[in-house]
């Protein structure tokens, strides 16, 4: 189908769009907040409306009102009004400003499908966290890493705390578009959070800056949320971070460098050989840890968030052992750049499945996607 995705260059739009290219076959039309003023005529023929573009401001109740308004008056032009899928909050009952504006959003736009033979899925999101959050405003783990990051100690009041990764939010998103729903009706949809605590969350990236620091060490991950958690914390830190400068002991045998620390244990490591020339990759994960390290020859290591035009390279060679590790959501690949042949290990923090391979193709070069 034909998705008009608007807010794509937020937080939860650059998830959600990501996730689209990787697992559908979706039609998306991108609306960030430039093509906002413009929003109507973006609008045709298009099937169904992913409806993430917000006001975060908890003290703003038109805000988002505003926002449903302009959207439906941008939809009038349509045959049939489509299927519209609203990011919501759990505490859109609340008699707060934010959450009477969400709830009077998702009415303003309830009301417009009832009319004119539509939907709307009501997508109650609790608290969203994940890689490329702005801190201060989108998340308060995004808070939390930019104090760690910056040597602060937050204030902390503890509590209870339910957590959803961005991408489990924009599969719910996605989800929504095909929810059986009546023409005309409204459907709910809550995605269930993983329950933890706020001086929880710290402590654990606290603890995983502390480790990561120690030439790119790997934490123990013994959960997807601290998977998640880290992978937030590193895409934080990248590329200031980057390279992972390595010690190399060497003695009359030959050299020794020690690439691959994970707490815990698991992972698989692999090595390949590039003739000059040949480039390998081209692709991006949506959860899994990878590192690169050159054994031998000469490489340019390029990488590009997807949807983002800028590519950043990283000239490595054997002769000064470093490693790259690759952000959630960004296209990488590596190029011989040398006369010789190139040996490069991989290592990728789980087993290759087949059936589950969280490979998803996209050129490092920037190209209409």
């Amino acid at each position: 189908m034909k998705v008009l995705l608007t807010g794509a260059d937020g937080f939860l739009g650059w998830h959600t769009r990501t996730r689209l290219f990787a697992h559908t076959d979706h039609e998306v039309v991108a609306v960030g907040l430039p093509e906002w003023p413009q929003l109507a005529k973006y609008t045709e023929g298009v099937d169904a409306v992913i409806h993430l573009a917000g006001i975060n401001d908890h003290t703003v109740e038109d805000g988002n009102v505003e926002l449903a308004e302009h959207l439906v008056a941008a939809l009038a032009g349509l045959g049939t009004f489509p299927r519209v899928v609203f990011s919501n909050t759990i505490h859109a009952d609340a008699d707060t400003p934010y959450g009477r504006g969400k709830r009077r959003a998702a009415d303003v736009i309830a009301a417009a499908a009832a009319e004119r033979g539509g939907s709307l899925v009501d997508v109650r999101l609790p608290n969203l966290f994940g890689e490329h959050a702005r801190p201060n405003y989108n998340t308060f783990t995004a808070t939390f890493i930019d104090a760690i990051l910056n040597g602060r100690e937050p204030q902390i009041t503890d509590r209870e705390i339910g957590l959803l990764h961005a991408q489990d939010a924009a599969q719910a998103m996605i989800d929504a578009l095909t929810l059986d729903i009546p023409k005309g009706g409204r459907g709910l949809l809550q995605p269930d959070p993983t329950q933890t605590s706020v001086l929880g969350v710290y402590q654990t990236l606290a603890h995983h800056h502390e480790v990561y620091s120690r030439q790119g060490e790997f934490p123990e991950l013994r959960s997807k949320l601290e998977v998640n958690l880290f992978n937030s914390l590193r895409a934080a830190m990248f590329p200031n971070n980057l390279p992972i400068r390595y010690t190399k002991h060497t003695d009359p045998r030959g050299s020794f460098v020690e690439l691959v620390r994970l707490q815990g244990g698991g992972g698989q490591t692999s090595f390949s050989t590039t003739k000059p020339g040949i480039t390998r990759g081209e692709h991006f994960h949506l959860r899994k840890i990878e590192r690169f390290a050159v054994l031998s020859g000469k490489a340019r290591i390029s990488l590009r968030r997807a949807f983002h035009d800028e590519v950043i390279d990283f000239d490595v060679s054997g002769d000064e052992p470093c490693a790259i590790d690759m952000p959630i959501g960004w296209s990488h690949n590596i190029t011989n750049a040398g006369d010789d042949e190139l040996t490069t290990l991989f290592w990728i923090s789980e087993l290759y499945d087949p059936a589950d391979p969280d490979t998803f193709p996209m050129r490092v070069t920037p190209e209409e996607q």
